[in-house]
């Protein structure tokens, strides 16, 4: 008689993050912008942002993260069966950023596991905006749970490439250098870095529940969108530049018309495109609307894992659920986000009646007021109203807090953020003031702008207190180096060409990208540092 298969146990088994070695204190940004510091101290959280060195990227990023999960776990990398990489900050509009990871990744370990040891290893780079490592998560979960998709005809798994029943490894790596322009609105959450998680079976750190609520909007509240540049707005910028009189008898049109004769290119002005196109890693953004955004789609989503759950219904969030893991473009955002869903939680749990007497809140009603645009400022005075209350603030700082601490000090790590929360809530979950233990579930409210929220789950593993006390993450942050504000604009200015940092051993960096015209322009080339270098 054959038995009834029994539910797998799949989750996350281990993190490691990479933060770049430089940080710009927020006070001193505050300072060069004229901006008060207790504006973004106090009303945003922010302390500090990683700064990415020259010759660090999106890539360097993510290999440093993985090889330091392959280390501390020694795994056979010939037993890792995919590399999945969440990322808004890709390098190429064709080959994946996870083909450079895997290269530098490989070149690391082939003396002792073999200069294929990763050949037959699936990478792919997942981009949705801050959501693409949860997407890569929630379809890796999926693989690594699924049964083996081969066989040797007898009924019997195959042993290669993770694929033996019980044995399949997927690493997920989100990597990102969070960068806005130079002044504006969004410049004071910048941060970088990257967080690798391995995923398998019986995980010693994080039981994954399979259910995910899932909203999705299509919008533009952030985006980098490709700009088109005419060649004729690219000449006369540069002869507005010239001397005056030295552009004098120059035909405008007929520099133009010349640029599109030949079909052979000999530089950037003489390509066979009428117009120039533009990538820039700087964003479009409405701060505002994302907010909005953000705050619509997280309660979308809820609303869904609870329909499709059929778990932690309305008023049973708050005892459910020991930590709520957000992804925080700056510190403070999942705190002055989530009053609506409190002021929601309250009502279904029969407290509100108490919660406003206690508190002498005075609720807008909607009849009194004939101007919508006017009721709808007044809720967001109440909402705000509220999340200033003695009991939303207990809140925060039982539930929330924990995950804000790291972001205060790196900024925002776009695909990253959220993982960084969760490192942060664990990290602090160790303590004695508000202790995490086995069996425990968490909340994870994921978003990614344009625009997707998923809302998901998790259980603390018994293994979860060892594996995160080898973390050190708040140990990581203390080790950085400070950066003035001359030397941070020169570095988001691109005009330094040799690290800053004291750049410590066993980490990968940037060594050039091919210049010349030909089958490799604009490839890139990575080494990696075995032994430290002191820069300066």
């Amino acid at each position: 008689m054959s038995q009834v298969p029994q539910p797998l146990s799949v989750g996350i088994d281990d993190m490691s993050a990479y933060i770049p070695q430089l940080y710009l204190p927020i006070e001193t940004l505050a300072e060069a912008r004229d901006i008060p510091y207790a504006k973004l101290n106090k009303g945003l959280g922010l302390e500090a942002m990683s700064v990415a060195d020259t010759r660090e990227d999106s890539a360097t990023m993510a290999a440093n993260a993985v090889l330091d999960l392959i280390h501390k776990n020694d795994l056979d990398p010939r037993k890792i069966g995919r590399i999945y990489l969440g990322t808004e900050s890709a390098l190429d509009g064709a080959k994946p950023t996870a083909t450079y990871v895997l290269e530098m990744v490989q070149e690391q370990l082939a003396e002792m596991h073999g200069a294929d040891c990763l050949l037959n290893c699936d990478v792919i780079d997942m981009t949705f905006a801050c959501i693409g490592a949860v997407d890569a998560l929630h379809n890796t979960l999926d693989w690594v749970g699924s049964p083996s998709s081969s066989s040797d005809g007898g009924g019997q798994a195959s042993p290669h490439r993770g694929d033996k029943r019980g044995e399949r490894l997927g690493i997920i790596v989100a990597s990102d250098d969070a960068k806005y322009e130079l002044a504006s609105g969004g410049e004071y959450t910048q941060g970088a870095g990257a967080i690798a998680l391995l995923i398998k079976r019986n995980p010693r750190l994080l039981v994954m529940d399979s259910t995910f609520g899932v909203a999705t909007r299509p919008v533009h509240d952030f985006f980098k969108p490709t700009r088109q540049v005419s060649k004729r707005q690219v000449i006369e910028e540069v002869l507005a530049l010239l001397p005056p009189n030295c552009s004098e008898g120059v035909d405008l049109d007929q520099l133009v018309d010349r640029l599109g004769e030949n079909l052979e290119v000999k530089g950037i002005l003489d390509c066979n495109e009428y117009e120039l196109e533009l990538h820039k890693v700087t964003p479009v953004f409405d701060g505002p609307y994302s907010n909005e955004c953000y705050q619509s789609r997280i309660r979308e989503a809820l609303l869904d894992f609870r329909r499709k759950s059929g778990r932690i219904a309305a008023g049973e969030m708050f005892d459910s659920w020991s930590r709520l893991i957000f992804h925080l473009p700056y510190a403070y955002q999942a705190r002055r986000m989530f009053a609506e869903i409190y002021v929601e939680e309250l009502k279904a749990k029969g407290n509100w009646v108490e919660f406003i007497a206690k508190h002498e809140l005075e609720v807008p009603c909607a009849d009194n007021y004939e101007d919508r645009e006017e009721y709808l400022t007044r809720c967001g005075q109440f909402l705000k109203s509220v999340s200033k209350t003695s009991d939303y603030k207990a809140f925060v700082e039982e539930k929330v807090a924990p995950g804000e601490w790291a972001s205060s000090q790196v900024g925002n790590m776009y695909a990253g953020s959220i993982w960084l929360s969760l490192m942060s809530a664990l990290e602090d979950g160790l303590g004695d003031g508000n202790p995490l233990k086995e069996g425990n579930e968490l909340g994870f409210f994921a978003y990614g702008s344009g625009s997707k929220s998923k809302v998901f789950s998790a259980t603390l593993a018994d293994g979860w207190a060892e594996v995160v006390a080898d973390f050190g993450l708040a140990r990581r942050l203390d080790l950085r180096q400070s950066l003035s504000y001359e030397t941070y604009e020169a570095l988001h200015r691109g005009r330094l060409k040799d690290n800053v940092a004291h750049q410590n051993a066993g980490t990968f960096f940037l060594a050039d990208i091919h210049r010349e015209k030909g089958e490799m322009e604009g490839a890139r080339h990575y080494g990696y540092r075995a032994e430290e270098v002191v820069v300066g």
